[in-house]
C-alpha cells in the first residue's frame, strides 16, 4: 500500500493555485484572497519558507508567510523616496529585483532610485551601491560611487557577489561583497542583440538574472526576445529564442523557439530553465539541450484560473521563484503557486 500510495503521488497531475491576491490592484494585507498588490516584480524565499516580493507601484516590499498571510515588510505604500533606516521607515521608488544571500541580507534592486538596497535580518535597510539620483554607468571600488540605469534582476552567487540585469545601461553587473562594482558584459547606449565576450556582447533591456552553481549566468534579455548564457569567463551566448530578435511564442530548439518579452527567470537543480514570459501569459521551460516548452498558461488566455496545468497565469507574469521544489509566479496582481516543477 505504501508503494501504491507512493506512485499515485509521483504520477498526480501538477496544478496552478492561488497564494496570494484578489485579483484588483491595491496594497491591502491579509491572507490569502484578502491581500492585493500592484505588480510583483521581483520575489525569493528566505530559509524559512517566507516568500518575499517587490510590489513595484505600491513602492514596497512585502512578506507572505507559509500560511498565506501577507504584510508590508518594507516601505510605506504609495509613498516614493530613497530613505534609509528601519524597514517601516524606508522609502523605495519601484522595487523591482530582490534577492538573499547565505547570511539571511535582502537585497533589492530600488529601479527608481538607480540604486541597490541592501536589508539586514535585523530589518534595518541602507544602500549598498548606487546614489539616487539620475541615471548612469559608472564602474567603481566603493558602491556609493558606482551609477546605475533602472537595474532591474538581481540573483546571487555561491560566493555572494551580487549580479545586476542593469536595464537601462543594457549590461550585466557585479557587486562583490565589498560593494565594488564592475561590468560582466554588455556596453551602455549601445542596444543590441550580439554573441561575444564581455563589453563586446550586446544585450537590449536585460530584466530577469539567475546563476547556477558553477557561477554561470542566465539572462532574460527582455526587448531581443531572447534567453542569454554568460558563462564565468564572460562569454556571452543566445541559449534560446530568435536570432532576429522578433517576438513570438514558438516552442522548439534554441533559435527556433520565440519568447515575447520575457522578463522573470530561475534555475532548477537540474538545470532547467524557467522563464516567465511576461506578453505570451505563459512560463516556458528551457533544457540544458536548449529545447523550449510552454509548461503554465496558454497564449492569449490572460484571465487568472486556478487547475491542473497549463491552467492559465493571469495577466502578465512577470517573476519566479522555486522553493520546496515548486514553481512560484508573481503576476501584475496575484502571487501563484505550482505544486511541483512541470
Amino acid at each position: 500500500l505504501e508503494g501504491i500510495s507512493y506512485y499515485v503521488r509521483q504520477t498526480a497531475p501538477l496544478e496552478l493555485s492561488l497564494v496570494a491576491g484578489n485579483g484588483a490592484y491595491g496594497s491591502v494585507d491579509g491572507t490569502g484572497t484578502a491581500a492585493s498588490f500592484s505588480r510583483v516584480l521581483g520575489m525569493v524565499h528566505d530559509s524559512a519558507g517566507n516568500l518575499f516580493v517587490t510590489d513595484l507601484f505600491n513602492h514596497t516590499i512585502r512578506k507572505i508567510t507559509p500560511a498565506g498571510v501577507v504584510s508590508t515588510y518594507a516601505g510605506a505604500a504609495g509613498v516614493l523616496g530613497s530613505t534609509n533606516g528601519a524597514v517601516l521607515a524606508a522609502r523605495f521608488a519601484r522595487p523591482s529585483g530582490i534577492a538573499i544571500d547565505s547570511t539571511g541580507h535582502l537585497f533589492v534592486a530600488d529601479s527608481g532610485n538607480n540604486t541597490i538596497r541592501k536589508i539586514t535580518p535585523a530589518g534595518v535597510v541602507s544602500t549598498f551601491a548606487g546614489s539616487p539620483g539620475p541615471s548612469n554607468a559608472v564602474d567603481a571600488t566603493t558602491g556609493s560611487a558606482a551609477r546605475f540605469s533602472y537595474p532591474e534582476g538581481l540573483t546571487i552567487d555561491g560566493a555572494n557577489n551580487l549580479y545586476v540585469a542593469d536595464y537601462g545601461n543594457h549590461k550585466i553587473r557585479k557587486i562583490t561583497p565589498a560593494g565594488a562594482v564592475s561590468t560582466v558584459a554588455g556596453l551602455e547606449a549601445y542596444p543590441d542583440l550580439v554573441d561575444a565576450t564581455g563589453t563586446a556582447a550586446r544585450f537590449r533591456n536585460p530584466s530577469g538574472i539567475t546563476s547556477d552553481a558553477g557561477g554561470t549566468l542566465y539572462v532574460a534579455d527582455t526587448y531581443n526576445n531572447v534567453v542569454r548564457k554568460i558563462t564565468p569567463a564572460g562569454v556571452v551566448t543566445t541559449l534560446a529564442g530568435s536570432s532576429t530578435g522578433i517576438g513570438g511564442s514558438t516552442d522548439g530548439i534554441g533559435s527556433a523557439a520565440k519568447f515575447s518579452r520575457p522578463d522573470g527567470i530561475k534555475l532548477d537543480s537540474a538545470g532547467n530553465v524557467y522563464v516567465a514570459d511576461a506578453n505570451n501569459a505563459t512560463v516556458r521551460k528551457i533544457t540544458p539541450a536548449g529545447g523550449v516548452s510552454t509548461v503554465v498558461g496558454a497564449v492569449g488566455a490572460t484571465p487568472f484560473a486556478e487547475g491542473v496545468l497549463p491552467a492559465m497565469v493571469g495577466n502578465f507574469p512577470y517573476s519566479l521563484d522555486i522553493y520546496g521544489g515548486q514553481l512560484f509566479i508573481g503576476t501584475g496582481r496575484h502571487v501563484l503557486k505550482v505544486n511541483g516543477l512541470p
